[in-house]
């Protein structure tokens, strides 16, 4: 696959980047971004047809990537590969600046990190030619990397020289649902929905799917083949990320298969709560958990845990558990176990969907709530004296607020759906309430009647949602 073919989306990002190479006067860039997400992709694809140097990192010493650093400019500078090095990282960017008095230039660093652990005054070397050289010179110079934690706190953070030197900073996330549809042409309306659920946004792992098999033949081929990139990846990344991926592993697999609160992971993977909380903030800063609190509330104690990344939720729901059987090629077998639980494992991945939509009907004017925030509820029913959930819940202000409920079954959602919502909604002392039912399915005579006759209530069908995310 070349890579033109496969590049698609990112149209905010690469005119923001066109934007600033467009104002003739230094600019500098910080992309970040989890692994995989697509930041070389489209570093390349923005400097394709403009005077650029590009350098990659390597996570080796400074020696070596000053070496390879010298042999980027020269490349440019003179056109050919030449063996000379530049005796310093300052004297090479100098000559970078220099040339950027005379000729508007881009000069892209990727995988930053690498290249500023092994020399550690590179940032205020920078910072110092920044500030020597930024009123006259013409460079855009990009910073990019993919350990979020490096760059917040080396990078963009308040105590880091390079501090208030950049005009512009993109955090790069993965594709959303409608982003990625985009990807599977020839899938069926359900099947884009699961493939968004197994894989996720990012495009690296999206491109391990194709559209001309069904997912059971994209499943097998990808997380249920010991030889398949995919089947490598989660540890792979781990592995580059953090020094002991056996308790992370255990951990995010305790997460994927059912345990939410902190009490039931560290009890799961048996290591105290304080152990486990570090483990827990490592993996939220890596993008592949998130903590969630009930809707409007601070209170920690409440506090559950979720897997952020879909290719990952799917990958430790239900890789380590048939590990055995997929190591001797027992695929067929494996998807026989898997496929009963899919249609429960997409729920949570609906609601994310759902989420998305909320969030496009508010952008382009048509929501009935104008909410500040979505989120899910979850708490005590004083009435029923129980534990009770709400899907979506979203705030306008004190008055108004809207309530959703999510189903992915292949029944029609019925009235007895849409009277649990109502009951629930009058745990909350809004004035006026909106409701909204999502179904994959449709909804039976009785919900709708009721719907109408109430007149604050939308039904949304999943195909009502698709049909949104295409425009």
């Amino acid at each position: 696959m070349g890579v033109l073919s496969m590049f698609i989306g990112r149209e905010r990002e690469l005119a923001s980047l066109n934007k600033l190479y467009n104002s003739d006067k230094f600019e500098f860039v910080v992309l970040y971004g989890r692994r995989r997400v697509g930041k070389t992709a489209l570093i390349n694809h923005f400097i394709d047809d403009k005077p650029a140097i590009y350098f990659m990192g390597v996570e080796s010493n400074a020696k070596q990537n000053l070496e390879n650093f010298s042999k980027s400019i020269m490349e440019y500078a003179s056109g050919y590969e030449g063996d000379m090095s530049f005796l310093s990282f300052q004297a090479a960017l100098e000559m970078v600046f220099r040339l950027s008095e005379k000729e508007h230039l881009i000069l892209a660093i990727d995988e930053y990190p690498y290249v500023a652990r092994a020399s550690k005054s590179l940032a205020s070397t920078l910072q110092l030619l920044i500030d020597k050289y930024k009123d006259r010179s013409k460079l855009m110079l990009i910073l990019c990397g993919s350990s979020m934690s490096y760059m917040e706190d080396h990078v963009l953070a308040y105590k880091a020289p390079l501090y208030g030197r950049r005009t512009a900073q993109i955090k790069l996330l993965p594709f959303d649902f409608a982003e990625t549809c985009g990807y599977f042409q020839n899938f069926s309306a359900e099947d884009k929905a699961l493939a968004y659920g197994i894989m996720g946004g990012t495009p690296q792992y999206l491109l391990q799917m194709s559209d001309k098999l069904s997912i059971e033949e994209n499943i097998k081929s990808t997380f249920l083949d010991a030889t398949s990139s995919i089947y490598e990846e989660p540890m792979n990344l781990l592995k580059q990320e953090v020094r002991e991926p056996a308790i992370y592993t255990a951990i995010i697999t305790a997460i994927a298969t059912g345990s939410s609160r902190m009490s039931e992971i560290s009890g799961k993977v048996d290591e105290d709560t304080n152990v486990c909380s570090t483990y827990l903030k490592n993996l939220i800063t890596l993008g592949i958990v998130q903590k969630e609190l009930p809707y409007g509330e601070k209170a920690s104690k409440k506090a559950i845990y979720f897997i952020d990344d879909n290719m990952f939720r799917f990958w430790y729901r239900f890789v380590p558990e048939n590990a055995s059987l997929i190591s001797r090629g027992a695929a067929d077998l494996v998807y026989q176990r898997i496929e009963p639980h899919l249609s429960d494992y997409m729920g949570k991945v609906f609601e994310e969907i759902c989420k998305q939509y909320l969030w496009k009907l508010l952008l382009s004017g048509k929501s009935p709530v104008e909410f500040t925030s979505l989120g899910r509820w979850w708490g005590n029913d004083p009435i029923h004296k129980r534990q009770a959930e709400i899907d979506i819940m979203g705030e306008q202000d004190k008055n108004t607020a809207l309530f959703g409920e999510c189903k992915w079954t292949n029944e029609k959602v019925d009235l007895g759906v849409l009277e649990t919502l109502i009951e629930r909604s009058t745990l909350f002392a809004y004035q006026k309430k909106h409701l909204f039912l999502f179904s994959k399915s449709g909804f039976t005579k009785g919900c709708v009647e009721k719907a109408k006759e109430m007149g604050s209530v939308s039904l949304i069908t999943y195909s009502d949602i698709l049909a949104v995310h295409r425009h």
